[in-house]
This record gives C-alpha cells, structure tokens and sequence, in this order.
C-alpha cells in the first residue's frame, strides 16, 4: 500500500513539472516569435537611416513605433504562470476535462473524488506529452515570414546604390585673375586653374541644388554656397575668399591635394574675390533674394458692410486670395464679435482655420469662409471685425486690414442720446408688423403638423390682425373707415338714405371685410376747414344750410385733407396699406407662404417712414459732428492725419566725401607717380562703389576693378593707367547726387540802362 502510495506521488510530481515545463517554453518560443520580425525591423531602419540621412527623423519614429508593437506583444507573457499555463492546456486538450490545474495542489488539500480526477489526468497528461510535443504549440510560419520580407528589404536598401541629383555636382565658371601690382609673381608660382560654385537652396525653397552657369549669380536667402578652387599643382598655401568684408581660407579636400574648398551661408548680397600666390580676380556680385511676406487680397466683402436688418439673409461670404513666392502654409481667420452696447459691450474672439486649401504648400491660393450672424452669436445691432493671417514655409506671416460687418438694429430703442437731441414721432406700433411676419414664419413651419382646419383658422385670424394693422395706419391718411369695393365712406344711416349705387351685404355675399362706421365728429376738434359742397349721398334736403357750416365742419372721411404728413410720407404709406391688402388677401385665403413678401415689403417701408418722420432739434451746447461709416470708414484717407513736425534750416552736410576726395584725386592726375599716401582714400571710395555694384553689377563692377588697380598702382608709387581713370571717374561720378538747381540772380541795369529806359517811357 505504502509502494502504491509512493508512486502516485511520483506520478503527480512528473505531472506537476509537465504543466510547468510546457508554460515556460510556450514563453520563450512566442518571445521568440515576437523578436524575431522586431530585430529584422530593425535592421531594415539602421540601413535605411545609413543610406538615407535625410529622412532619420522620420526613421526615428519608425524605430519607436516599432518598438512599441514589440512590447506590446510581450507584455502579456509577464503574466504568464503554471495557472495560465493550465488554462491553455484544458482549452486545447478536451480529454483533460477542464482539471489540468488539479496537477498544481496537493493531494491533501482535495476531496477523494479530487484525488481520483487528479491522478487521472496526471496519467492522461503523461500520455499526451509523449505523443505530442509541445504540449502549447506556436505558430513561427507568419513570423517568419515577415522576418524574410524585412531582412531582403534590409540587404536591397544596403547594397542599392544611393541617387543623387545631377545638381549636387560643382560647375566650373570663368574667373579672371590679375597678378598683384605690388607683389610680382613669380612664372613657377602655383594658380587656380579652375573654380567650381555650388549653390544649395534652404529647405523651405523646396528647390534642389544647382550650379551657377557664371561667377555672378543669384540665389535665395540662406543658401549655402560652396567653392572649390583647383591649383596646378600641390602648395602649401591655400586661396583666400574674400567675400565683402571677410576673409576665409579655403579648406583642403580630403584625398585631392590640389583642391581646396570652402561654404558660407549667405544672408544678404555681397561681392566676392579670390586670391592666391600674388593673383587677385576680379570682383563678382551675389545677388542674395529675401524671403517675402505672404501677400493677402480679399475679394469678398468690402471694407465696411452692413446688413439690413429686414429682406436680407444675415450672412457673409469671404473670400481671398493669397500668394507667396515659395509656399504658403497656414491660413486662419479671425473674427472678433462685439456684443451690447455702450459700457456692456462684450467682446469674443473666433478663430478658423482654413489651410485645408493649403495643401502641398502651393504659391497661389484661394481661400474662403462664410460667416453666419446668428451662429456667431450676433443679433440685431451687434457688430463683428475680422481679418486674415497668412503664414508661408519660412514662418513669416502677414495679416490683412480689418474688415467691419455690422447688422443693422431697426428695433431698437431710442437711446439717450436721440432723446435729447430731438423727438421720435413714430408711435409704438409702428413695429407691430413685426409680430404679423413672425407668426406667419411660424404658421409656415408648423403646417405639416396641422390639420386643415385649423391650419385654415389660423390664417384666417392672421388675416384679421393685418386688416385690424392696415386700418390704424389709415387711420393717419385720414381713412376712418374701411373703403370696399362698391362701398363709400360709411354705410347708410337712419338720417341718410342709401345710395342706388351702394351694394347691400347678402346671404350670397359675406359681410367680413366690410367695416363699421367711422366715429362721429368730437366736439372739441381744432382743425381747419376746408370750403366744399357735399356731393352724392351726402348732399340733404337743408343745401344751404349746409354750405353755411361747411367751413367749420371736419371732414373725417376726406383721406386728401384730413392728415398733416408730408406728401413723401403719405405716398409711402400708401404703398404701406397696398402691400397690407395683398398680405390680407393671400392670409384670409390660406396662403401664408404667398403673404410673406408683402409682408417684408409693408415692414420695409415702414421703417422707412419711421425714419423719415423723425424730428430733431438743437441742443444747446456742443453737437459732435455726424461719422458717415458707410463712406469714409476704412476706406484709408488720411488728410490731416499727419504727424506734427518741426522744420528748421540747417546747413546740409558733406554727402559721400570720400566718394569727392577720390573724383579730387582722379581730377589731378597728370601721368605723374601717385603716392602712397593717396591709396587709403581709393580704398574708401571703393567700399562705396562696392554697395552700388550689389544693385547693377554690370555698370559698377567694370568700375570698381578700375579703382582697386587704381589703388594697387597708388601703393606701388606707379603711373596710374590712363584706360582706368575714365570709368572709375564716371561711376564716382553716377554716385554723387544730382545738384540742386538755383535761380540765377537777377541782373541789376547799370545807369546806363536805367537813363535808356527813362528816355523810353516819355
């Protein structure tokens, strides 16, 4: 029994190490399985980065990305333990019902029935793994795979030879060299026998190198230059650039013993010379270009725009166009909304962006947005400025003008200001049509939910309250009651009969639009009278009588006399009421959608009446002279906007005197020995020539190799050469500023004279 028991052990011992076993080689395979394509990866980035040093940074984040996937994958497998390791056997063994983790307790700590499954799957699990091996499997064929795909591409970007543009290679240009008047050259000296420019752009160019087809050329800002200068033979001295006023020794080139070479990063035009073993050559412009701020031109909208606050959709559409001589980059719009008024004003700023049209970094483009009031946050009265910031490939940037969007406030109250300059007669309700046109929008917007009925109703009471509307501006024309079709002032009365003209109301003929009676005549009316007749149905039986009270008599029905507006205003308000009739007749016949645009045209002209009836006086005091925004706002006069100056006369002071000291010396030159002495002021005159030779190169520098012969020829006591002294003297010469032309004085007649021209005038 003891034997039996001592066994089982061994058996569940075997087990137990199985499972552990078979967890830490399903780890280490799938670590494998994992770097084996991370270190290819790798590979292919430390060949790429060898072969490519441009793109590193990119390759550097490659290299992380990679990286990060690895550990990613791995991560897992920390956690991976015998418990794990059984979990993974039960789910691919079915024969293992589930107990593989039975093998990692004690036979103590589980029940008899534990014990049982736990010494059956030891011996199941002891049969498996001598028939199967690995117990946890791990696919290598992906793996491997990706790892072969990664290591060819590795080896290609290795061996593959590296393209280079064919404007990375130096061209020779011509230099003409001049032995030195003050040292001789020796015939066995070594010379420069060729001179080779390339010329490398910046990077935000976008431009590939290239090489100058001649000694003077031009080039972006920031270029960099390179010279390489080739002597006959090996020499222990090396040329000099002299390029404005630096000196720089050119460099020997690593395996070339005779080449020599040397770069600058150019920021502003300069001139440049060589010199080496007693020989200088002539002097040769670069003509250095600066980046240039992007240019922005709105075509959309003018400078001041204002919004009508009735009729007009509350939109505004912008558009530009932008150009820069390289590439733009970025585009943003800003927009600043001013809210409120007087001390509540509220600013909010809004930013856009719109390089979505900026893509590929072009030269040119257009750029556009469309700025929605209310979505802004804007209301009637409020106001926004905006502008457009452009920025190209170099970072510099430019900004527009500011460009004013203002929503016109027609609702608005009088303000304290109005009050005290004058009084507003326009009544109250001369904006009650507002209220007419927003039920009308919201009948429109509910229709598909009404039923007909009530859809019907409701136009039809919208109805009456454009014809209640239209009767109280009436009301000012003198119209003090409703005038129908084949209908007079009034209707008959028990005093008055009817007229046989007059049509009576019948079942047939309904009575809505008819209505009532004007009120009668208030005692206390202080109007003047006019002299008429009563004609037609008002005549009576008493004619003379009548005629007789005639001038004290108001005429309420006489819409030509019963009102005190002025004729523009009363031609307006009747186009008021016609537009009233045609919004009540769509209305009462259920077309809302129809009733609109009278509607809007009735509130138009009603405004303009409110406007135009308005009264103003004089304050005492001072009144600020009116701002006529719409003419004169951002449109950049500048009359009497200039700065206060003081002005003086002062003695004006020598202009260029070393540029005069050396015409002075070029003047007495006889074919005489110059002097030594006489050099250093060439020397000056030449650095001014120098600046002018930056701008025409091809009139100065002739010129300037004139007076820098001149100058050696100085220092070396010879005869200067008559064929320089005529263009050095006339490029001086252009220097010099144009005299100032001065009146001749006037001539004083001698007595003479004077005697003549007495004798003359008698």
């Amino acid at each position: 029994m003891t034997q039996v028991k001592l066994q089982t052990a061994i058996d569940l011992g075997a087990a137990r190490q199985q499972v552990r076993a078979a967890g830490r080689s399903y780890a280490g395979r799938r670590a494998g399985a994992v770097l084996l394509p991370t270190l290819a990866g790798l590979l292919l980035l430390g060949a790429l980065a060898a072969r490519w040093p441009a793109g590193r940074p990119a390759l550097l984040a490659g290299l992380v990305a990679v990286l990060a996937v690895a550990a990613w994958q791995l991560w897992p497998l920390r956690y991976f333990g015998p418990a794990t390791a059984a979990r993974q056997l039960d789910r691919l063994f079915p024969e293992l019902e589930d107990s593989a983790g039975l093998l990692l307790q004690t036979p103590e700590q589980l029940p008899f029935l534990g014990r049982l499954q736990q010494q059956r799957v030891g011996q199941r699990l002891a049969g498996l793994a001598a028939t199967q091996a690995p117990l946890l499997p791990v696919a290598f064929k992906n793996s491997l795979l990706v790892s072969f795909l990664l290591l060819a591409g590795a080896v290609a970007a290795w061996w593959l030879p590296v393209r280079q543009p064919a404007a990375m290679a130096p061209a020779a240009v011509a230099l003409r060299f001049a032995p030195d008047a003050a040292r001789p050259v020796p015939a066995t000296a070594p010379r420069i026998t060729k001179v080779e420019l390339l010329v490398t752009p910046p990077a935000y160019t976008r431009r590939a190198a290239f090489a100058p087809v001649a000694a003077s050329f031009q080039c972006p800002q920031g270029s960099r230059v390179r010279w390489v200068a080739t002597v006959n033979r090996a020499a222990d001295e090396a040329p000099t650039l002299e390029l404005g006023d630096q000196k720089i020794k050119l460099r020997p080139v690593a395996g070339q013993p005779t080449q020599f070479a040397a770069e600058q990063v150019l920021s502003a035009s300069a001139l440049y010379r060589m010199r080496y073993a007693g020989q200088t050559s002539d002097d040769y412009a670069i003509d250095v270009r600066p980046d240039q701020a992007p240019t922005i031109r709105l075509q959309t909208p003018k400078p001041y725009t204002l919004i009508a606050a009735v009729g007009t959709r509350p939109e505004v559409p912008i558009r530009a166009t932008l150009r820069d001589d390289y590439g733009l980059t970025r585009a943003e719009l800003v927009i600043t909304v001013a809210q409120g008024q007087g001390e509540a004003v509220k600013f909010t700023e809004v930013r856009r962006d719109l390089s979505a049209a900026l893509a590929g970094q072009p030269g040119q483009a257009t750029v556009g947005s469309l700025l929605n009031l209310p979505k802004l946050g804007l209301t009637y009265g409020d106001e926004l400025y905006f502008y457009l910031l452009a920025r190209d490939n170099n970072g510099h940037s430019a900004r527009s003008d500011a460009f004013l969007v203002q929503w016109q406030d027609t609702a608005a109250a009088a303000s304290a200001l109005d009050v005290g300059l004058g009084v507003n007669t326009a009544p109250a309700y001369f904006r009650s049509q507002r209220q007419v046109i927003i039920d009308t929008e919201k009948l429109i917007k509910e229709k598909p939910t009404l039923t007909a009925a009530e859809f019907s109703n409701r136009a039809n009471a919208l109805g009456f309250d454009q014809q209640s509307l239209r009767m109280r501006y009436g009301k000012f024309l003198g119209e003090e009651a409703e005038k129908g079709i084949g209908v007079t002032a009034g209707p008959p009365t028990a005093d008055e009969p009817a007229s046989p003209t007059a049509e009576v109301p019948t079942a047939d003929a309904p009575t809505a639009d008819l209505k009532p009676a004007a009120h009668t005549q208030e005692a206390d009316d202080d109007h003047d009278h006019h002299a008429e007749a009563p004609t037609g149905r008002h005549a009576s039986q008493t004619a003379a009588t009548d005629a007789l009270m005639d001038p004290y008599i108001h005429k309420h029905d006489d819409a030509e006399t019963a009102d005190f507006l002025e004729p523009a205003v009363k031609a307006k308000l009747h186009a008021v009421l016609d537009e009233m009739w045609a919004a009540e007749l769509r209305l009462r016949t259920g077309q809302p959608a129809a009733a609109r645009p009278y509607e809007y045209r009735a509130l138009r002209l009603l405004k303009e009446v409110q406007q135009q009836t308005r009264a103003y006086v004089k304050k005492a005091g001072f009144t600020l002279p009116p701002f006529p925004e719409a003419t004169l706002r951002l449109t950049g006069e500048l009359k009497g906007a200039a700065a206060p100056r003081r002005q003086a006369t002062v003695p004006a002071p020598a202009t260029q005197p070393a540029v005069r000291a050396a015409l002075r010396w070029l003047a007495i030159q006889t074919g005489q020995p110059a002097r030594p002495a006489d050099a250093p002021a060439l020397d000056q005159a030449s650095a001014a020539l120098a600046q002018a030779a930056l701008q025409k190169p091809g009139f100065y520098l002739p010129a300037l190799r004139a007076l820098r012969q001149l100058a050696a020829e100085a220092r070396a006591g010879q005869v200067p050469s008559p064929s320089a002294l005529a263009p050095a003297q006339r490029a001086l010469a252009d220097l010099l500023p144009a005299p100032v032309p001065t009146a001749a004085p006037a001539a004083t007649p001698d007595r003479l004279a004077r005697r003549y021209f007495q004798e003359l005038s008698r």
